[in-house]
């Protein structure tokens, strides 16, 4: 079976010819290579120099070209197709990290499949297994659904925020670091203590910025106060508001909560940075037009999806067993200083 060119080609791609058909053959004359060298840059072979496959690459671009999946499945008995496994897209980070992860998947050639999980995860993984798919990925609170056990035999999976000894090839943000990166700007500018209005209690995440802040003020020396709980959504932040009456300082575990509670500080009278300080998590692309502007900690999550993918990528074209997992990779986040925080 050949391969063949979708009809519709990506924007900023010279036009295809006007048969609407590129072969293989075409490709090589382009890159001035045999059509033996562009079968093996499509199908993924280490038996290609650089240079050569760059070329072969950029005629690919310029002609439009873009191998059959089906075709390409045939012939290495893969899918070019990997999973990704969410519980909810409702949450800012999901949404982003789905976003992102299907742009990696595209750079590296994959396409991307969305199942989504209930209660536990083995559902996603057989509706995925029958897709045929090459491995997969799963997101933040499907993270802590999945266990050792669920995978199908076969199966390689990349994990995204789960603790390192979970058993699986993980990738997470430093959630901690940047907890006390946060914690430690609001000590510095003089607050004797900061509260913390925390994430839900099974995520990874919000366990990971919950210690960071704990820790940093247990070093400094000082007691933390309770930890107020949301949902990651603005409302759960703006309920909290009440119980953070006494507070000056406000670290929240993700930027929504954080509005929220910025809403709901001002509804009793309290303006955010004169009477309290508020910092967030995430940087989400509003948060610099909040009133005021979000001081808060960066997530790359464009850093974060492809580290993912390409872990998987390299797991799934390495063609070998499947290895052990507990191997990490940690993503750093970066405080963003913005107008919500103000001196104690």
């Amino acid at each position: 079976m050949g391969d063949w060119a979708e009809l519709t080609g990506r924007s900023g791609r010279a036009p295809r010819p006007s048969s609407g058909r590129v072969s293989m053959a075409m490709v090589a004359d382009r890159a001035g290579v045999s059509g033996q060298t562009v079968s093996r840059v499509v199908n993924g072979s280490p038996r290609v120099d650089p240079a050569t496959r760059s070329r072969v690459e950029n005629a690919m671009a310029e002609l439009g070209y873009r191998p059959h999946r089906a075709a390409r499945a045939l012939r290495t008995g893969r899918t070019q197709t990997i999973g990704l496994v969410v519980t909810t897209l409702a949450t800012v980070g999901n949404s982003r990290m789905l976003q992102a992860t299907a742009e990696a998947a595209e750079e590296r050639g994959y396409a991307l499949l969305l199942v989504t999980a209930g209660d536990t995860v083995a559902g996603a993984f057989e509706q995925l297994r029958d897709q045929g798919v090459d491995g997969a990925i799963v997101l933040n609170e499907a993270s802590a659904l999945t266990r050792a056990g669920d995978r199908p035999e076969g199966l390689r999976l990349v994990v995204v925020d789960a603790p390192a000894a979970s058993g699986f090839r993980v990738v997470h943000s430093d959630h901690a670091g940047g907890a006390a990166a946060a914690t430690s700007r609001l000590l510095a500018l003089g607050h004797e203590n900061v509260w913390h209005l925390a994430g839900p209690t099974a995520s990874f995440a919000a366990a990971e910025r919950e210690r960071g802040w704990r820790e940093t003020l247990q070093a400094a020396g000082i007691a933390p106060k309770p930890v107020e709980r949301g949902d990651w959504s603005a409302e759960s932040g703006h309920a909290a508001a009440g119980s953070l009456s006494q507070a000056t300082a406000v670290f929240s575990a993700n930027d929504q909560m954080a509005l929220g509670l910025v809403r709901g500080l001002a509804e009793q009278g309290r303006a955010v940075p004169d009477q309290v300080s508020v910092i967030g998590f995430d940087d989400v692309p509003d948060a610099a037009n909040y009133r005021p502007p979000l001081t808060t900690v960066r997530q790359d999550f464009a850093a974060l999806a492809v580290a993912a993918v390409d872990a998987l990528v390299a797991e799934i074209e390495n063609a070998g067993p499947i290895p052990d997992g507990d191997a990490q990779s940690v993503i750093p986040t970066h405080l963003i200083e913005r107008n919500s925080t103000s001196r104690g």
